[in-house]
């Protein structure tokens, strides 16, 4: 039987949130880390994963009653805390950053900010013109101010290229080491900014900041797959699943210069992602329902 025709609604990466709204999120997060098996290899760029993640919530937010009806064996909390999954990951991987020390580092990251998102922006906006990446998404970026914004807009500008890279890379002076450079610039500001230190809120536990982020990211990781299998099986016919659900494994770019098998740990793993459900991964597998 052939299948249904694709959703026109796609799921565009956003901004990863505020560090206050992500540092509340690790708090509630953080009595789990210690609960954590096995921890997910961090082989992908986590602002941008996030950014793909916190897109997506509100496309399966709309599926919910679904998941209740069909998929009763569904643990519905996955899908109800993965945003604060995503918004914990974030400050995990922002308390994981070495720190930018004085004025003068702050000055030379906020000089290189602004004129690199308003470039972004601008390409953006001419690619969202022309209807190749979300107008309202652009538009949303747009209306960012002040350095704090800044540096989450620049998280949602790379975001937001490297997800559809293959449809704009020919069509934009954008070049993918922008994007790349954008997705790192944005966190460390955020640190010189000194938006990782929240009064009001617990002190994280004495622990391995790389460990923490691991920990966070893979409960992150752990609840978007399951959600990516469930809206496989739900949306099986309108064949539009990834279209909700993004991969949050880096789609453009491809292999960096001089990259190959032997430089272990670079993530790159030739642009091939073993994420469940991904070409060389695991198959998604059907959920289970009664």
């Amino acid at each position: 039987m052939p299948r249904s025709k694709p959703s026109t609604k796609k799921s565009v990466p956003a901004r990863p949130g505020a560090p206050s709204e992500a540092a509340k999120a690790f708090a509630l997060v953080e009595p789990e880390l210690d609960d954590v098996g096995e921890v997910v290899p961090i082989n992908v760029d986590i602002p941008r994963a996030v950014s793909v993640a916190i897109g997506a919530v509100p496309h399966l937010h709309a599926l919910r009653p679904r998941f209740v009806e069909e998929l009763p064996r569904h643990p519905l909390s996955q899908l109800d805390k993965l945003q604060t999954y995503a918004l914990a990951a974030w400050y995990a991987h922002l308390l994981a950053l070495p720190a930018s020390v004085g004025q003068d580092a702050l000055k030379r990251l906020l000089d290189e900010a602004a004129p690199l998102r308003e470039d972004l922006l601008v390409a953006a906006e001419a690619l969202a013109h022309k209807g190749i990446v979300d107008a309202p998404r652009v538009a949303e970026i747009r209306r960012g101010q002040g350095h704090l914004d800044t540096a989450n807009d620049l998280v949602a500008l790379a975001a937001l290229f490297s997800e559809g890279w293959d449809a704009v890379k020919n069509r934009t002076t954008v070049e993918w080491r922008d994007v790349e450079r954008a997705s790192q610039l944005g966190p460390e500001l955020l640190v010189a900014l000194g938006a990782r230190q929240q009064p009001g809120l617990p002190a994280p536990k004495a622990a391995d900041a790389a460990e923490r982020r691991a920990r966070a990211f893979t409960l992150l990781v752990n609840a978007y797959d399951a959600c990516r299998r469930a809206v496989s099986y739900l949306r099986w016919k309108e064949d539009d699943a990834d279209a909700i659900a993004p991969s949050l494994f880096a789609q453009g770019g491809g292999r960096k210069p001089g990259a190959g098998k032997n430089n272990a740990g670079d993530g790159d793993d030739d642009g091939a992602s073993t994420e469940p459900g991904a070409p060389g991964g695991e198959p998604l597998l059907e959920p289970t329902v009664e």
